[in-house]
């Protein structure tokens, strides 16, 4: 079993039980697949215990080949009490669970199964943990966006003439896979699926979609209402291309937007003003900086450039340009005038401060940035000028 090196899980197995003691809890249960990994190195169908001054405890349903000193296998909750008795481990009086993704009646089960004890949601105060990474993590993040660059370098080769958004979107995934991306898109968070990226052509740019994604599409059936159409790639419109980084467990994000053949100059301006927000940003924020500060100066920029209607959509407009990027793509903290979080050394965060121009498409770059204290690292490295197929 390929494990995550003991100093990181032991590191954030200490941070889980000092918030267990300030939560006044007598344990955590954790039952989501990334806050496993991110604890354990590998994810199971089960509950990981988590008390204040005792080892952890894996209560397994499946898989039954793990190899862990650790686990107890399991058929179903109830089985638990007597197992932790069998180790010495009172019953918790009052226990820590992820509220905002286990089930209802999956929490509720597991409640009555340890005799009702109190329970309490976690699954915010593990996010902000989460959201300050250590350098082996940040280093995953940078290898996934070396491979990053290297696959939208391959973008122009990939284009012909008369090709679909969503053929060429084909053909990305496929490079994708080849260099190591995992496939799925992780993401926090309810009705926010996505299948490895967006990409978005011309008009279908404007399309209102039902996630909390920056940008919409209509997607190619309802039951995904997100990114390509199958939109003919016309000369003069453009095509955005925000592709998941996810080549490493810790992922990077970031978009490049392309002119078929041509674009209008004001597609160009706009696309400038995305990278002089970027520019500002770089050059005028470090550590310590309130987030909503970001959103105000981006916010400032572009009324200055009078490109208010077009900035983050036009029928339905996105009201953050950045967000936290780890083993989620979507983790703290959000860029958005109405936060209050402040960045901390160790955070990592995707900019993305976009356009949608009607009959031409969307504009604009995202990358993703490090907080040190002296400044931000980009760490996606790649041409952000307006790129021309032909």
């Amino acid at each position: 079993m390929n494990r995550l090196p003991l100093h990181e899980t032991g590191a954030r197995l200490r941070k889980v039980q000092q918030t267990i003691t300030e939560m006044q809890a007598d344990a955590c249960i954790i039952t989501s697949s990334v806050n496993q990994y991110w604890l354990c190195g590998f994810i199971f169908d089960g509950f990981l215990f988590l008390f204040p001054g005792e080892n952890p405890v894996l209560f397994v349903k499946r898989p039954s080949n793990i190899d862990d000193e650790r686990a107890k296998f399991i058929r179903k909750p109830e089985q638990i009490p007597d197992l932790l008795r069998e180790m010495g481990i009172s019953l918790p009086g009052r226990i820590l669970i992820e509220a905002d993704q286990l089930p209802f009646t999956s929490a509720t089960r597991l409640q009555a199964a340890l005799n009702m004890p109190e329970i309490k949601n976690v699954s915010g105060e593990l996010r902000k943990i989460r959201a300050v990474k250590s350098e082996y993590e940040l280093e995953q993040m940078r290898e996934s966006a070396r491979i990053h660059a290297y696959v939208y370098g391959l973008i122009p080769a990939l284009y012909h003439e008369g090709m679909t958004d969503l053929e060429l979107q084909i053909e990305i995934e496929r490079q994708m896979r080849l260099h190591g991306s995992v496939g799925i898109f992780r993401s926090f968070g309810e009705n926010m699926d996505i299948f490895m990226g967006s990409m978005l052509a011309g008009n279908n740019a404007q399309a209102a979609s039902p996630y909390d994604y920056a940008l919409g599409g209509a997607g190619i059936s309802p039951l995904l209402p997100l990114g390509a159409n199958g939109a003919l790639l016309s000369p003069g419109t453009t095509l955005m291309v925000d592709m998941a980084g996810n080549y490493r467990p810790w992922m990077d994000d970031m978009t490049r937007t392309f002119a078929i053949e041509y674009a209008p100059d004001i597609a160009y301006k706009a696309h400038q003003v995305s990278i002089d927000i970027h520019n500002a940003i770089i050059k005028n924020f470090r550590a310590g900086a309130l987030c909503s500060e970001l959103y105000l100066l981006a916010e400032e920029m572009v009324k200055e450039n009078g490109l208010e209607s077009y900035f983050m959509g036009t029928v339905q407009q996105a009201k953050f340009i950045g967000h936290g990027v780890g083993l989620e793509i979507n983790e703290p903290p959000v860029l958005m005038a109405r936060s209050k979080e402040v960045l901390e050394p160790g955070m990592a965060f995707a900019l993305e401060p976009k356009f949608v121009l009607p009959g031409i498409g969307a504009v604009g770059i995202e990358n993703t940035y490090v907080v040190h204290e002296s400044g931000f690292e980009k760490i996606t490295l790649c041409e952000e000028a307006l790129i021309v197929l032909s």
